[in-house]
């Protein structure tokens, strides 16, 4: 396995290096540096600046085509793209569900006219989305959900939606939103699905934010009261929409998979500060041990990613690797986390970024942290997909499979 840059990917480096650093926002790199995950981001007026100055170089979006305002790069350059953006990258947060996972959508399943019109805002940070799958009563089973949509009696071809989704990132600043819906009760829970895109802006959408225990509202509930949807927004064929969510899906295991960080370094580092019995706490042997579980985990973690790096290399698909990564790099967070706040004792309570240890980072990312085990697909369902999809073993038995979704019994009761 060689990781040498070619003389071309050399070259294409040097020019990514250099223009980072005449453009990039230095002023914030100490602010930046100092952010983890689940503390509260950079303003979104700077991340706009950022993202659309990106878009005018062709590095938002790299290998999507330039049609579409990407920038018609190779999968191994978006490499090299992400790895010279380093820090600056946090700032692009409010549009990794945009990019990674609903514009790969309407770039596969929408109109010629609808691209063209959709994905250049969305690359320049003009305009955001969200992604509206997850329901209050549907758990990880996305297919279960209850959101309807109805033709619309006047005869105009109009679908009209009804119902409820949770847990939606970023609703609360998006202009649109990847939705699923169910059109067809009478048909097994998988078939009777129709996706649609949708003006966050539509009379009868309702978003609430939802208070976190971090204190911040990252996810929201999104209400559809009678809400007005052209058929021409529909994505795919009508009962066909989890076909097209399978699209959305594989981007997001990507997205995320792909670029979840541990906070294993931050934890070695914080080690060597403390003390503990009057000595580093680096040097006490049950320490060392743990650290050395976590070495073993993040090793491979970077090589399983290194396997992906080189299946791009190849002009390959990556296989399951960022399925892998997702379900180690979320568990490890937490696990993380916590050690660091087990170490500081009655100090890791403490969470105020003036006064607590690495200015609260490991108590941010501990508050943020059980959600990665959530979001992107579950900790289970991610097992199940690696256990039947990567070792062959043998399903779950699912006993509504063929059952219409009208006829599964549901809290005692049927739909």
């Amino acid at each position: 396995m060689n990781f040498d840059d070619t003389p071309e990917e050399a070259a294409f480096r040097s020019e990514v290096r250099a223009w980072m650093q005449a453009n990039a926002p230095h002023e914030l790199e100490a602010e930046l540096q100092r952010m983890g995950f689940g503390s509260a981001g950079a303003s979104m007026e700077a991340s706009k600046a950022w993202q659309k100055k990106k878009a005018e170089a062709g590095y938002s979006c790299p290998s999507w085509p330039k049609e579409y305002g990407g920038g018609g790069f190779t999968p191994i350059q978006r490499v090299i793209l992400a790895q010279e953006e380093g820090v600056f990258a946090k700032l692009s947060g409010p549009f990794t569900i945009g990019h990674g996972m609903c514009g790969p959508t309407v770039m596969h399943w929408a109109s010629e006219e609808h691209k063209r019109r959709l994905l250049p805002p969305l690359v320049s940070g003009e305009e955001i989305w969200c992604q509206l799958f997850s329901e209050p009563a549907g758990g990880s089973d996305l297919a279960g959900l209850r959101t309807r949509a109805e033709r619309a009696a006047d005869g105009s071809g109009d679908w009209i939606i009804n119902g409820q989704k949770i847990w939606t990132s970023g609703a609360q600043h998006s202009d649109w939103g990847l939705l699923l819906t169910r059109t067809n009760p009478d048909v097994p829970k998988h078939k009777g699905l129709t996706m649609f895109f949708l003006d966050m802006r539509s009379p009868g959408v309702e978003i609430r934010p939802i208070k976190q225990a971090n204190g911040q509202s990252h996810f929201n509930e999104v209400y559809f009261t009678d809400v007005r949807i052209p058929d021409s927004q529909r994505l795919g064929d009508e009962n066909r929409g989890w076909e097209v969510s399978l699209t959305t899906l594989m981007n997001e295991r990507a997205a995320i998979g792909g670029s979840m960080s541990t906070g294993f370094p931050e934890l070695l580092e914080l080690t060597k500060m403390l003390e503990l019995d009057g000595r580093p706490a680096v040097d006490d042997p049950m320490v060392r041990s743990r650290l050395a579980q976590f070495a073993i985990r993040q090793s491979g973690l970077a090589y399983t990613g290194m396997r992906s790096l080189t299946a791009l290399s190849r002009g390959e698909t990556p296989g399951p690797e960022n399925s892998i990564g997702k379900l180690v790099a979320g568990s490890s967070m937490q696990e993380i986390a916590m050690f660091a706040l087990d170490l500081m004792g009655e100090a890791g309570v403490v969470d105020d970024p003036e006064i607590a240890a690495r200015e609260g980072w490991f108590q941010a990312v501990l508050m943020r942290s059980p959600a990665t085990r959530i979001e992107g697909g579950s900790d289970e369902i991610l097992r199940n997909i690696i256990a039947e999809r990567v070792l062959g073993l043998p399903g779950d038995i699912r006993v509504d499979k063929d059952v219409a979704f009208r006829d599964i019994p549901t809290s005692g009761r049927k739909n």
